[in-house]
């Protein structure tokens, strides 16, 4: 059983459970530095930026079809039109500067050429896993993915091409936010239900872990350099951390509550916690410290945001990079 400051953990299903946590709040939260760039292409749902360099941010156009870099210091566009029906999720960019993206309503993952721009489409060995979702590296450079209305969490072996799917046990549980740990281990949230999900890559297994309140409905999550899997809950209003070390969890309500449906997450540098509340208008851009188990900043998101739906931290620059669904590309930079 652990014990903290108004925290009571008690033994759920074989796990620790630190049950009912309220962070503690300053009076006064920081400010964060944000700043947004509009989109040209209008109403688009430009989404999931990936930061190269502080003059080259990549990002995809859900609702146009289309991958598209921003730099930052011109305020210059330039867009890569995809096939229409494509429906791009997500991006992610490899050490050679090539492009994947997730073709979200097409069954495919696409790799966009850094010199040619010609496009390169890995298709779905199963048309079962029709949507694949987000992408996201390993060490070696392989592509680990989720698939969500498909069930099935994905490796995409980039030098061969081929393409392994894992379908997951849970009916329905849609896989959603993927990471990889320090040793390799894949780490998934499952959406559609209360269940984290780990893979081992040697031996491709996965394990399911349940978190202990039913209603739960875990959507990003990030991975800190102590081990621990941050996860929040979209249903409930919760930030909360799994350790693989002891099987415990917990959690900590959000600064808007119950009704806060904290979506897109990023870790930083200093290991602080990043989310953004989408349940309130304009969304909130929230900081919380593991250290001090305490919210620590927060910013409207200047456009309303709509919904902040993935972001990506870019460790050179110390910026958090984010998408809305008010048309825009957005920066949090830290201190």
């Amino acid at each position: 059983m652990i014990l903290r400051a108004a925290i009571v953990g008690a033994v759920l299903a074989g796990s620790l459970f630190a049950a009912g946590a309220i962070a503690q709040q300053p009076a006064s939260l920081e400010a964060v530095d944000l700043r947004e760039w509009a989109v040209p292409w209008a109403d688009t749902r430009p989404r999931d930026p990936y930061a190269v360099s502080a003059s080259e941010v990549w990002f995809v156009g859900q609702g146009g079809h289309y991958a598209a870099k921003l730099n930052p210091e011109t305020g210059a566009f330039e867009k890569v039109d995809l096939d229409p029906g494509t429906g791009p999720h997500n991006l992610i960019v490899g050490a050679d500067g090539s492009v994947w993206y997730a073709g979200n309503l097409a069954t495919h993952i696409g790799r966009i050429d850094p010199r040619t721009r010609a496009i390169e489409k890995i298709a779905m060995p199963d048309a079962a896993a029709r949507d694949p979702h987000t992408l996201v590296f390993d060490a070696a450079g392989d592509i680990w993915f989720t698939v969500q209305g498909g069930n099935f969490i994905g490796k995409l072996t980039v030098a061969t091409r081929a393409v392994e799917l894992i379908a997951v046990p849970t009916p329905r549980s849609r896989p959603y936010g993927i990471k990889i740990a320090a040793d390799g281990t894949v780490w998934a949230v499952l959406f559609g239900t209360n269940k984290l999900a780990s893979i081992d890559p040697q031996t491709m297994t996965l394990t399911e872990y349940e978190i202990p309140r039913p209603g739960a409905r875990p959507r990003r999550l990030e991975i800190t350099a102590d081990g621990r899997i941050w996860y929040v809950d979209y249903a409930e209003g919760m930030l909360g951390a799994y350790d693989p070390a002891n099987g415990g969890f917990e959690e900590w309500a959000t600064p808007s509550g119950s009704g806060s449906r904290p979506y897109s997450m990023a870790v930083d540098g200093r290991n602080r916690i990043w989310l953004v509340e989408t349940g309130v208008q304009p969304n909130r851009f929230i900081g919380f410290d593991p250290s001090t188990e305490a919210y620590f900043a927060a910013s409207n998101v200047p456009s309303g945001g709509g919904s902040v739906r993935h972001m990506h931290y870019h460790a050179p620059t110390d910026t958090v990079w984010f998408g809305t669904d008010t048309n825009t590309i957005g920066r949090a930079a830290l201190d």
